[in-house]
């Protein structure tokens, strides 16, 4: 895909409301999918040497620990990580017991064994313990890189529906700000408005919204997610520009070139959904961040839907321009 990704600005925002790796190129869209299922999360911090994990992920959890997130109920301090006694018991403050800890899951987890290490001697200390009516519990991790999900993955929900058992893992995603603590509300959507949403965007760029076919169209229950997310997937740049520098950004020129070849060619003008409209839409199920990042399509020419399909290959180079906002160019290797 070759598209104009907006990137969010400002403070933390919610609109109003009353195979075969080879085959992969070029197009952008989304879905939406609304699902309410029970799912049992897998905390990611086992095993460093398992493919793709961080470098610095736990590399076993021994001992009985159930590690909390949680603020005093009386201050509206920063997160602090905690141990449990038991469910629904007191709890340990570790950073009162060593200050030098994180204050939150995620940069505890990165600090590996020794984090943990910590928090077993807190544990049999029996200090800075405070008494469970005194804190709020808040979700384990609230800023996770990304929330993976698995669907179909019981044998009787896949009766229920008369589907068929995968034969691999259906995987599709939920975004960090869908995340709320074990006793908080969980909120029913309302409408958006359109009105202020481009008051909202910072800017644009050039996105490339790279596919894998096979897994977008054939593997995985044909959701997009996988055929979407691979590593390197999404090439941005080469600035992010302020939009009071664009002329109309819904009026652009907007090419792709693989290996010097023009193989798409129109205009911003041609978007069937503009700017307000996505973000107004969007907002109505996640709450939008700074920064995150909208790419909003693609004009006609991608390789898949050639006579005969065309697809990237190693070595070809893949140029996406718009006007105003520059040129991107990625090889594939």
């Amino acid at each position: 895909m070759l598209g104009v990704a907006v990137y969010v600005e400002g403070r933390l925002w919610r609109m109003r409301r009353p195979g075969n790796p080879g085959k992969r190129s070029l197009r952008a869209a989304g879905q939406v999918w609304m699902l309410c299922q029970l799912q049992i999360p897998l905390l990611v911090g086992l095993k460093p040497s398992w493919k793709k994990l961080g470098s610095r992920c736990v590399s076993h959890l021994s001992g009985a620990m159930r590690l909390v997130q949680f603020h005093p109920k009386e201050s509206a301090a920063e997160p602090r990580i905690g141990l449990e006694e038991k469910d629904g018991g007191d709890v340990v403050d570790l950073n009162a017991f060593d200050p030098s800890l994180p204050s939150n899951m995620r940069a505890f987890l990165e600090g590996g064994d020794a984090a943990l290490a910590v928090a077993k001697r807190a544990q049999v200390s029996a200090q800075h313990v405070l008494p469970r009516s005194k804190v709020t519990l808040l979700a384990p991790v609230t800023n996770p890189d990304k929330v993976i999900c698995v669907g179909m993955n019981y044998v009787d929900h896949c009766l229920e529906q008369n589907v068929k058992i995968p034969k691999e893992p259906i995987i599709f995603s939920k975004f960090s700000s869908s995340i709320v603590g074990p006793y908080d509300n969980i909120i029913h959507p309302a409408e958006s408005e359109e009105s202020d949403a481009m008051s909202h965007v910072a800017g644009f760029t050039v996105a490339h919204d790279v596919s894998a076919r096979d897994w977008q169209m054939q593997k995985n229950g044909k959701q997009w997610l996988l055929g979407k997310t691979f590593d390197t997937f999404c090439p941005l740049g080469p600035a992010l520009v302020t939009k009071d520098s664009i002329s109309d950004p819904h009026n652009l020129g907007i090419r792709c070139r693989v290996n010097g070849e023009l193989v798409q060619n129109s205009s911003t003008s041609q978007l069937i959904f503009k700017t307000e409209a996505l973000v107004a839409w969007v907002s109505k199920f996640v709450t939008l961040y700074p920064g995150d990042v909208f790419l909003t399509g693609t004009p006609p020419g991608v390789g898949v839907f050639q006579k005969p399909p065309i697809f990237l290959k190693r070595g070809d180079e893949v140029q996406c321009e718009i006007d105003e906002l520059g040129t991107i160019r990625n090889k594939v290797a």
